[in-house]
């Protein structure tokens, strides 16, 4: 009989969390999951998929309009955020429910509870200890509101989809994917939207092109985008909250969205009685097992600091389940993951920036195309298109693509593939596209971009 109650014990029911715990239990593994929010983390609950269906909602508006250059006369009706919110409400409680079964349906256990580590194979919940052989920490991330005169007057990610009214006049702080999203999911839905970012130019770390492109198209969009700008203090006036700038400037607005990152959520975990490290960015500290420096604990997901996207932390706890209890040695292969920003135009991006191509490749060959999309060429909306190719010259391979369009995520994730597989730049001219799609761009770029 084994000394431990369980073989593995993971903290935190998110999407790597839960597919670590069912694929173990699945290999024959004792299991147990102790959550203490709700079941599918960050990703179904105040991420990916209510902000998904927000989108959905914000494009609506628009729609109608585009609609009358094509014959309709819409009489454009009126929104009620009240319907969009509980029918999201909804939506969440039956995925809550399949990550539920998924667990029941491989006999892990399920416990409601925060866990905090004692030792190194113990955990307590609600006052009840439990042991295993093996800890995992897949807690996820938690956002970030920095402390200032008024930070308590701010809401997060988490609180933005559930409020009791909608905000007519909205403030958002960040240059982040999840700013940028938000800024035009409430845009899209009729809010006057003001996004304030501190440095010169939103969405760090992407292509300095989609950067550039997304700006203009989103200013376009009726987003007052203010770079170079913060906020200094947030006070309550007579009609919303007063922000005071930077610049010295105030602006007036019904709430305050703060997207300015995310912490690993660690907070009364107990590591200190461990000897769990974490690195200087604050993230768990482990190897490419996801061993921590305490041989029986591990993490993955969004506490490790990598990718902080869903299919990453599912395939992490896919390879840990398989080292672990299978055995069988899985690495997970982060080169080319694709990615997406669900702002309006859409952006889809694969592979190296230009910069980065630069830094790796020395030499390459670009390929730039921008166009209105056909739809709009008769709706009359003034939206453009950009697509980018990036080609090390060496060995002709594929090694960046990057698009701003509609349906951009949907496309890049076909492209991912191509270059997954090592597709050159001669294998995508000799692909025939379909036609009239945008994404047929891709395959006829041929004359390379000189600036």
């Amino acid at each position: 009989m084994s000394e431990w109650d369980y073989d593995l014990f993971v903290i935190g029911a998110g999407s790597g969390g839960v597919r670590a715990a069912r694929m173990a239990a699945a290999f024959g593994a004792r299991v147990a999951v102790a959550e203490d929010r709700y079941m599918g983390g960050t990703c179904v609950n105040v991420g990916c998929v209510p902000k998904k269906l927000y989108v959905y909602a914000s494009e609506y508006g628009r729609g109608f309009e585009d609609s009358r250059g094509f014959g309709w006369e819409p009489a454009v009706p009126q929104f009620q955020w009240s319907t969009l919110r509980d029918n999201k409400k909804q939506e969440i409680k039956r995925l809550n429910a399949i990550y539920d079964n998924l667990l029941n349906g491989v006999d892990a256990e399920v416990i409601n509870g925060r866990a905090s580590i004692i030792d190194a194979h113990t955990v307590v919940v609600n006052g009840t200890r439990y042991s295993a052989e093996k800890l995992l920490i897949a807690t996820g991330g938690w956002p970030h509101v920095p402390e200032f005169p008024g930070s308590d007057l701010t809401l997060t990610s988490n609180e933005i989809f559930d409020l009791d009214e909608f905000p007519q006049r909205l403030a958002i702080v960040g240059g982040g994917y999840i700013a940028v999203e938000f800024a035009g999911i409430f845009n899209g839905l009729g809010s006057k939207v003001t996004q304030l970012y501190r440095g010169p130019l939103f969405l760090r770390g992407f292509d300095e092109d989609i950067r550039e492109h997304a700006a203009h198209e989103i200013a376009a969009s009726g987003v007052d985008l203010r770079f170079d700008t913060n906020v200094t203090s947030i006070e309550r006036g007579s009609d919303g909250l007063v922000l005071t700038l930077t610049d010295g400037s105030q602006l007036e607005v019904d709430q305050v969205l703060y997207a300015t990152g995310r912490k690993p959520h660690l907070e009364g975990l107990g590591l200190e009685n461990t000897n769990v490290s974490l690195t200087a960015a604050g993230t768990v500290s482990v190897d490419n097992e996801f061993r921590t420096d305490e041989p029986s604990i591990f993490a993955l997901g969004d506490v490790i600091g990598g990718m902080e996207l869903t299919p990453v932390a599912l395939a992490e706890g896919m390879s840990f389940a398989r080292r672990q209890f299978q055995p069988q040695n899985t690495d997970v292969d982060y080169d080319f993951i694709a990615t997406a920003v669900f702002c309006q135009p859409n952006i889809g991006t694969v592979g190296f920036t230009e910069d980065e191509a630069r830094q790796e490749f020395g030499e390459i060959t670009l390929y730039k195309s921008g166009f209105k999309p056909m739809r709009h060429t008769i709706s009359g909306r003034d939206e453009r298109s950009f697509m980018k190719l990036i080609v090390d010259t060496a060995s002709e391979r594929v090694v960046g693509v990057h698009m701003l369009g509609p349906d951009a995520g949907e496309i890049i994730q076909g492209i991912a593939i191509a270059m997954k597989a090592g597709a050159t730049k001669s294998h995508f001219d000799a692909t025939i596209g379909i036609h009239p799609t945008a994404a047929e761009e891709f395959v006829t770029m041929r004359e390379p971009w000189t600036p």
